[in-house]
């Protein structure tokens, strides 16, 4: 659960949705990895001001749920968080670093959205806490089902 962070001139709530896909969209996040990547963002949260609330993973992207003091920059936030991960996780699963033919564990971009203090953090981490499942369900959803792209225009 976030909190409020006091520090000695302000008192913040900032919390952060972060996407961070695998390099070339590679399906290299297993359960190995995935656990790898929860111990490491844990060696990341005592070391900087960055809490996660959430992690989630699919096989070719990681959502992460953060909180960090204003003192970090969005950017430095992300920075920080890939690339400790990616080192770490090329350190403890070697086997990874060759199927990405030597390079980088993420790509280079990312998404990152705030997220709301009052209503919207618990629906983002329903939804990060959710990746990887049910997928066969989403999927038996929409099967059979034209997309309409204009819905709610009259039809004469």
């Amino acid at each position: 659960m976030s909190e409020i962070i006091r520090k000695e001139h302000n008192v913040s709530a900032l919390m952060y949705h972060i996407v961070c896909p695998a390099k070339y969209r590679r399906t290299v996040i297993n359960e190995e990895i995935d656990k790898t990547l929860r111990e490491i963002c844990l060696g990341i949260e005592a070391r900087y001001e960055i809490k996660f609330l959430e992690i989630g993973t699919e096989s070719d992207h990681a959502h992460f749920l953060v909180q960090s003091a204003p003192t970090y920059s969005p950017e430095q936030i992300v920075r920080t968080i890939k690339s400790i991960t990616a080192r770490k996780i090329f350190e403890a699963c070697p086997e990874v670093k060759k199927m990405l033919w030597g390079g980088e564990f993420w790509t280079r971009g990312y998404y990152m959205g705030t997220v709301g203090e009052h209503g919207g953090e618990e629906v983002i981490k329903r939804y990060v806490r959710n990746q990887g499942r049910k997928i066969d369900e989403r999927q038996k959803t929409h099967e059979g089902k034209r997309l309409e792209l204009f819905p709610y225009q009259n039809k004469t």
